[in-house]
C-alpha cells in the first residue's frame, strides 16, 4: 500500500470516529416509515428509499449486508437536516376544558450517518454502518387544558393527557452493524450484519396514567434510561444479469434489556424490542444512463407488545386486570399495527459530472384511530414521501458529493378519545374526552461526501 493511500486511510478512519460520536451524541427524529427512517444513506434518501439492491454507497449494513462485495474500496459520511410539524387538537368534549390544540416545540433536528467498505479479497469484504431511528421526539407545552379529578371532581390544570409540565417523548435507537460479505459464486453474494443496539428514552408529563400503571413511580419525569441489545440482518444480493439485479434481507427481532426507569410504561416491566423487517427489490438498467429501483418491505410493529398492543388494554387495567395496566406482562401500549412499504427510485446519469435522482415511497399507517390518544406523543403517521437527489463527482480522486431532499404531506389520524371510555367507567361522564386529531408532516435536506480508495 502506497504513503499516499496510508495517508487517505488514516484520515478517512479520524473522520468515522469523529461521525460515530456526532451520531450517538445526536438525537433522532425520525418518524417516517412508522420510526423507522424512508432510506438510509444519502443516494438511498433521493431514490425513495429504494436500496436492497443497490451498490453504490457503504450502508450495507442498513440496507443489505451482501452489498459489500460490490462496493469496492469506500467511506461515505452525510448529514441532513430534518424538520417535522406534529401537533394534536381535541374537540367535542363534554369536559370543554379538555378541548385545545398543541403544537411541539421539537421542530429541527440534525441526523448524521456512517459508512464504511472495505476488500480484504475480490469475493470477501468487511464493512461497518452506523444508522439511527426514533420517535420523533416531541415536546407539547402544557397549556392550560382543564382536567378533573376523577374521583373527587375538581379541576386542575394540566397539559393535553392532564399530567404536569410539558408532554413529550425522546426514544433514540443507535445501530452499529459491523458486515461482512462474500461472493459465493460469480455476481451472487451473501452478507451477515449483527446489529447492536442501543436506546435512549425519556417520558415527561403522563402522570395522570399513574392509576393505571403497574409502577406509578416507574412512568413518567425519569430523566433519561438506557437498554442495550443485539440482532441480525442477513442478505442476498444477485447480478442476473447487466440489466436487472436482485436483493433481499430479513432482520430479526432486535432483544433490548428492559428501561428500569420506565417500567410502569413499557409491556413486560419495560421492554421494548426492535421490530423484525425484511425486504424484497430489484434495480433494473434499461439503458446505460437510466436506473430503477423497487422495493417492498414489511415491518412487524405489532409483534412487539409495548408498540403493538391496544391501547383499549387500559381499559381492562381500570376494570382491575393488572396485567393489562401499563408495564403489565401484556401492558397497554401503542396500538402499532405491521405495516407494508413499497418504494420506487430512478436514477439519470446526465452526464460523467451530474447524477440525478428521484423517488416516491409509501408506507401503511401504523396507527388506527382508536390508539389516536397514546400516539400524541408519538404521531408517525405520514404515509407518503417524494424525494429528489444528486451526485457531483470532484476534485479527482475519487470523492463525490451528494445531495438528498424529502417532503412527506401532512398526515392526519382522528379517533374517539381514550378518555371517554375511562371517564364513562371512572366518574359516569359520556363523551368526556370528544374527539381527538394527530397529524405530521416532514421536510429533510442532506448532503454526504463519498470516496473511494
Amino acid at each position: 500500500m502506497s504513503d499516499i493511500k496510508r495517508k487517505a486511510q488514516s484520515k478517512a478512519a479520524a473522520g468515522a470516529c469523529a461521525v460515530l460520536i456526532g451520531i450517538a451524541a445526536s438525537p433522532a427524529a425520525l418518524a417516517t416509515d412508522g420510526y423507522f427512517a424512508h432510506g438510509y444513506g444519502m443516494k438511498s434518501l433521493g431514490m425513495g428509499g429504494a436500496s436492497v439492491a443497490r451498490t453504490d454507497d457503504a450502508f450495507g449494513g442498513a440496507n443489505n449486508p451482501a452489498q459489500g462485495v460490490f462496493v469496492g474500496d469506500r467511506l461515505d459520511l452525510g448529514v441532513s437536516y430534518f424538520q417535522p410539524t406534529r401537533g394534536a387538537e381535541r374537540s367535542g368534549a363534554t369536559i370543554a376544558p379538555l378541548d385545545g390544540a398543541v403544537d411541539s416545540q421539537s421542530k429541527q433536528f440534525w441526523i448524521p450517518e456512517f459508512g464504511y467498505n472495505k476488500m480484504l479479497r475480490p469475493d470477501l469484504a468487511l464493512g461497518l454502518s452506523v444508522y439511527g431511528n426514533g420517535g420523533m421526539d416531541t415536546d407539547y407545552l402544557q397549556g392550560s387544558f382543564g382536567c378533573p379529578n376523577p374521583r373527587t371532581g375538581a379541576f386542575f390544570t394540566g397539559n393535553m393527557l392532564c399530567g404536569q409540565g410539558s408532554l413529550g417523548q425522546d426514544l433514540l435507537q443507535l445501530v452499529i452493524a459491523p458486515t461482512a460479505a462474500y461472493e459465493v459464486v460469480p455476481d451472487h453474494s451473501i452478507g451477515v450484519s449483527p446489529l447492536i443496539t442501543i436506546q435512549r428514552f425519556k417520558l415527561e408529563g403522563l402522570q395522570y396514567f399513574a392509576p393505571f400503571s403497574t409502577a406509578p413511580n416507574s412512568l413518567s419525569n425519569n430523566g433519561n434510561d438506557y437498554s442495550r441489545g443485539i440482532g441480525v440482518r442477513v442478505g442476498y444480493l444477485g447480478k442476473i444479469s447487466p440489466f436487472i439485479s436482485i436483493g433481499a434481507q430479513y432482520a430479526t427481532k432486535t432483544y433490548m434489556s428492559k428501561f428500569s426507569k420506565y417500567q410502569g410504561v413499557f409491556a413486560q416491566q419495560g421492554g421494548f424490542d426492535l421490530p423484525s423487517n425484511f425486504t424484497v427489490g430489484a434495480q433494473l438498467h434499461p439503458t446505460s444512463s437510466w436506473t430503477v429501483a423497487l422495493d417492498y418491505e414489511r415491518i412487524m410493529y405489532g409483534d412487539v407488545p409495548s408498540i403493538g398492543n391496544a391501547s383499549s388494554l387500559t381499559l381492562q387495567c381500570a376494570a382491575g386486570n393488572v396485567s393489562d395496566c401499563l408495564g403489565g406482562s401484556n401492558g397497554a401500549g401503542f396500538g402499532w399495527q405491521n405495516v407494508n412499504v413499497f418504494k420506487v427510485g430512478v436514477e439519470y446519469v446526465l452526464n460523467p459530472a451530474l447524477t440525478l435522482r428521484g423517488g416516491y415511497n409509501h408506507s401503511d399507517n401504523p396507527i388506527r384511530s382508536q390508539d389516536v390518544t397514546p400516539n400524541i406523543i408519538a404521531p408517525g403517521v405520514v404515509q407518503d414521501h417524494f424525494t429528489l437527489g444528486l451526485t457531483h463527482p470532484f476534485g479527482g480522486h475519487g470523492s463525490e458529493v451528494t445531495a438528498a431532499a424529502m417532503y412527506a404531506p401532512s398526515k392526519s389520524v382522528t379517533g374517539s378519545s381514550l378518555f371517554n371510555p375511562i371517564f364513562q367507567g371512572l366518574a359516569g361522564i359520556p363523551n368526556a374526552g370528544g374527539t381527538e386529531r394527530i397529524h405530521l408532516s416532514e421536510l429533510l435536506f442532506g448532503v454526504a461526501w463519498g470516496k473511494k480508495f
